[in-house]
């Protein structure tokens, strides 16, 4: 079974970074690629940042793209979110997710496990 344990949250004033972290056990993540989402009160879920298996190809959402950076660590299992200039609209539960594909993509259709989240707080 594949557990997958988001960390790195917290609040944060606008303007300011995070990382956040995916822990990923049960299974490697070497063969398939990544993905964070994210969901706030009130809104739709949003793939916000996507990265293959090999880590060379990386999307971004235009919410996020030129602020956020993904990347991974496939000898640790672990997948991250470097997340800069985050503005009051980047409140959200942040998920990280697990495709069935090797390529990057922001459509949920090819994703198929997450893990519970972690609470992004930015104030203004």
């Amino acid at each position: 079974q594949v557990h997958l344990v988001e960390s790195g949250g917290g609040l944060v004033q606008a303007g300011g970074s995070l990382r956040l972290s995916c822990t990923i056990s049960g299974r490697t993540i070497s063969s398939t690629a990544m993905a964070w989402l994210r969901q706030a009160p009130g809104k739709e879920r949003e793939f916000v940042a996507s990265i293959n298996w090999s880590d060379v190809d990386t999307i971004y959402s235009d919410s996020v793209k030129g602020r956020f950076g993904i990347s991974r660590d496939n000898t640790k299992n672990t997948l991250y979110l470097q997340m800069h200039s985050l503005k009051p609209d980047d409140t959200a539960v942040y998920y990280c997710a697990r495709s069935r594909r090797y390529a990057a993509t922001l459509d949920p259709g090819e994703y198929d496990q997450w893990g519970q989240g972690t609470q992004v707080t930015v104030s203004s």
